[in-house]
């Protein structure tokens, strides 16, 4: 096996990656979004009570689950459905999990627990936009893989 050397001094300046990576990262953001922001809003509303730890972890997973639903679909026009999924999974799994992990630590930063309140969804998507931005990037450059 050929292990795959990491070159750090690739271009960074690249506008067209950037804006390649940015929309990547984008779709992944949707997706996430919807299983985690969703989970987090059922707790909220419906007044069952967990720990926010398990909130946070059952919000992590399910925002993985959506956001993989999502790609596999968009995939899905370009490729068969089989390939679509095993393209998803293997390809922003490391995106899709820094990200969930950069929208819950900063909800329970802001608000302190499981909370979903108006200014912090914003702040929040940006966490989970801004944290895998440099890798979808890199993979982009260095390995010209993309998810979508």
């Amino acid at each position: 096996m050929i292990a795959h050397t990491i070159n750090l001094s690739i271009n960074w300046k690249c506008k067209h990656t950037w804006k390649k990576a940015s929309k990547n990262t984008s779709w992944c953001l949707l997706g996430c979004a919807i299983g985690d922001l969703g989970t987090i809003a059922f707790f909220q509303f419906s007044g069952i009570y967990w720990p926010v730890f398990a909130i946070m972890s059952l919000a992590i997973i399910n925002g993985l689950i959506t956001s993989i639903i999502l790609e596999t679909v968009i995939l899905s026009r370009q490729m068969p459905m089989k390939l679509a999924f095993k393209t998803a999974i293997g390809m922003s799994l490391i995106s899709m999990v820094s990200m969930e992990i950069a929208m819950n630590v900063t909800d329970v930063l802001l608000t302190g627990g499981a909370i979903l309140e108006w200014w912090v969804v914003p702040i929040m998507l940006f966490a989970g936009f801004i944290t895998p931005l440099p890798y979808n990037y890199w993979r982009l450059k260095e390995m010209g893989k993309a998810c979508h």
